[in-house]
C-alpha cells in the first residue's frame, strides 16, 4: 500500500491534464449586442459578437444554460472572431475532440444568411497556425451537435472561434451561432486504434 499512494501521486496531474476546460465555454452573461463574453477576447478587428437572446431579432433558446454567442460576417468580407487560453495545452501528435453546438438565426437582422465556423490553433493570442476544425456551412435554426476530432503539429496554447463564409462567397452578411463547447479532452482509445 506505501507504494501505491506515491506512484497515485505521481500519475493525477497526467491524468487531469487530459482535458483542456474554456472558462464560460457556454458563453453565460447578460443578454447584449456587441459585448464580449467574459473569459473570450476578440481575434479580428471589428469583432463585436452578441450575448444572446434577445437582440437583433434573435430569440433562440440557449442549449445550455441561458446565454450563448452571435457571430456574425460583413458584405465588406470582415468576419468575427473569439479566442481564449487554453487550461492546458494541446501537445503535438497527440488527438484531441472537440464538441460543441451550432445554430443559424434565420432572424439575426439582415445577417441571415449561413456560415460555417473554423477553430484554429495557435501558441500566442489569436494565433492561426494551424486549422483544427471547419464545420460544413450550419444552416438549421435549431441546435446541433458537432464533434471534430484533430491532432495539432506543434503545441496549442490557444484557440480562435471564426465565423466564416462558405466556399466561393467572401462579401455577405451571415450568422452563426455557437454554444456549449465541451472540454477538449484527448480521443477515446476506440478511435486512435
Amino acid at each position: 500500500m506505501k507504494r501505491f499512494i506515491p506512484v497515485l501521486i505521481l500519475l493525477l496531474p497526467s491524468l487531469f491534464q487530459a482535458q483542456s476546460v474554456l472558462i464560460n465555454s457556454s458563453f453565460e452573461g447578460t443578454p447584449q449586442d456587441a459585448t464580449m463574453p467574459v473569459g473570450w477576447f476578440g481575434c479580428q478587428e471589428g469583432t463585436t459578437p452578441d450575448i444572446l437572446p434577445g437582440f437583433w431579432g434573435v430569440y433562440t433558446e440557449a442549449s445550455e444554460g441561458e446565454t450563448y454567442v452571435g457571430l456574425i460576417t460583413r458584405e465588406d468580407g470582415t468576419f468575427e472572431s473569439i479566442g481564449q487560453r487554453l487550461s492546458a495545452p494541446l501537445k503535438a501528435a497527440e488527438c484531441y475532440e472537440l464538441t460543441l453546438d451550432l445554430a443559424l438565426s434565420k432572424t439575426y437582422t439582415g445577417y441571415n444568411n449561413p456560415l460555417k465556423i473554423r477553430v484554429w490553433g495557435g501558441s500566442g493570442k489569436c494565433g492561426k497556425q494551424q486549422l483544427l476544425a471547419e464545420s460544413d456551412v450550419i444552416n438549421h435554426a435549431d441546435w446541433k451537435t458537432y464533434s471534430f476530432s484533430f491532432s495539432p503539429t506543434t503545441t496549442v496554447n490557444y484557440i480562435t472561434i471564426e465565423a466564416f463564409y462558405k466556399e466561393g462567397r467572401f462579401s455577405y452578411k451571415g450568422n452563426i451561432l455557437v454554444d456549449f463547447i465541451r472540454p477538449i479532452d484527448v480521443c477515446d482509445r476506440a478511435y486512435l486504434d
